[in-house]
């Protein structure tokens, strides 16, 4: 199970990539095509050609951990452009469960000042 927590950064390729790709393979995606460090804690997702498979990977503090998911139908996808979008924890858990994240709000918080 992922632990998905509001302010958890979740970026997402919309370009398809070869699902025969491993953690390490990926992690250079990360850093080449997101412009990102794999190894910061947030959660990278990936899309396959037939829309029908994610992976994810994170790092977990002490290694990277990827994520697989195939499910029978497909998943609603950002369409297919150059470049990273971001996702919510709530959209990601949508789309996770083969729902339409699109429907989704995002909700905007303002960061708390002072506590109390």
């Amino acid at each position: 199970m992922i632990g998905l927590r509001a302010g958890l950064s979740i970026w997402i390729a919309t370009q398809p990539v070869d699902f025969r790709r491993g953690m390490d393979s990926l992690a250079m995606l990360v850093s080449e095509a997101f412009g990102a460090n794999p190894f910061d804690g947030g959660l990278y997702v990936f899309r396959s050609k037939r829309r029908d498979r994610v992976k994810i990977l994170t790092w977990d503090g002490s290694g990277l951990v990827l994520y697989y998911k195939r499910i029978e139908g497909q998943f609603t996808w950002p369409p297919i452009k150059e470049g990273v979008m971001s996702l919510s924890d709530a959209q990601l858990s949508v789309l996770l469960d083969g729902s339409d994240w699109k429907h989704v709000p995002m909700r905007a918080v303002d960061q708390p000042v002072r506590a109390g």
